[in-house]
């Protein structure tokens, strides 16, 4: 946090010379300092999430590349004139260890197109309304559920 801080105000002033990299040391070491104290924030806690970064990345591109293929599938409903949508609810429960895996996974339901999360209530049952039944299937265990069930299992 402390090099990000440093960076950002280096990235800022448009040019790098002793006196803007030693008035951002002078400034950052204050905010990261609050930080430290009033939001707990610790090293540990910074290196864990560095450490999740190249889950994350992957995690987000499995995410852009359902919405695409979320994408081309509600256009076809839309388009066509054959095809009737047939709107419904799928209620499923999922366990994480984290509630913020459970957050995570509600809204990559969200933002995929055809798809929005309704529900998710305290005892892991997620409620999902689904444009199409064709949308609902296999969303129970879909990619995002394995992919955050891998990374509980590696910590």
């Amino acid at each position: 946090m402390l090099f990000l801080l440093l960076g950002l105000w280096i990235v800022f002033n448009g040019r790098i010379t002793w006196e803007v990299f030693l008035t951002g040391l002078v400034l950052a070491v204050p905010v990261y300092l609050f930080f430290c104290l009033v939001m707990h924030f610790t090293p540990k806690k910074e290196w864990d999430f560095v450490s999740q970064l190249p889950w994350l990345m992957k995690y987000f591109a499995v995410l852009l590349r359902e919405i695409v293929k979320a994408n081309v599938a509600v256009t076809k409903l839309i388009l066509s004139d054959r095809l009737e949508p047939e709107p419904v609810l799928v209620r499923f429960k999922r366990t994480f260890k984290q509630n913020s895996h459970e957050v995570l996974l509600a809204n990559s339901i969200t933002l995929t197109p055809g798809t929005i999360t309704v529900d998710l209530s305290e005892d892991d049952w997620f409620t999902i309304h689904a444009l199409d039944r064709e949308f609902a299937e296999g969303i129970d265990d879909s990619v995002f559920i394995q992919m955050i069930q891998e990374v509980e299992e590696a910590e």
